[in-house]
């Protein structure tokens, strides 16, 4: 699975916001863990259905997000 492949977007689910893997956790949710802290190896532990590329989609998604916004 390609990392863009991993972040889902669903009107009904998390009032829209991107999710990982159609799951109810966000970028957003996942963005927060790294900027208190937490290591992703800490994540991984909390949140056994995550897996490692689906954090490093979470970054990439949030960088191309900034990049999108930027040229905007």
């Amino acid at each position: 699975m390609l990392l863009n492949e991993r972040i889902t977007l669903e009107p009904g689910k998390r009032s829209g916001k991107p999710c990982v893997r159609g799951m109810r956790i966000t970028v957003g949710d996942v963005l927060n863990y790294l900027a208190s802290g937490m290591s992703f190896e800490e994540i991984l532990e909390d949140f056994p259905y995550l897996e490692k590329e689906d954090i490093l989609a979470c970054l990439s998604y949030a960088a191309n997000k900034e990049k999108i916004e930027l040229c905007a």
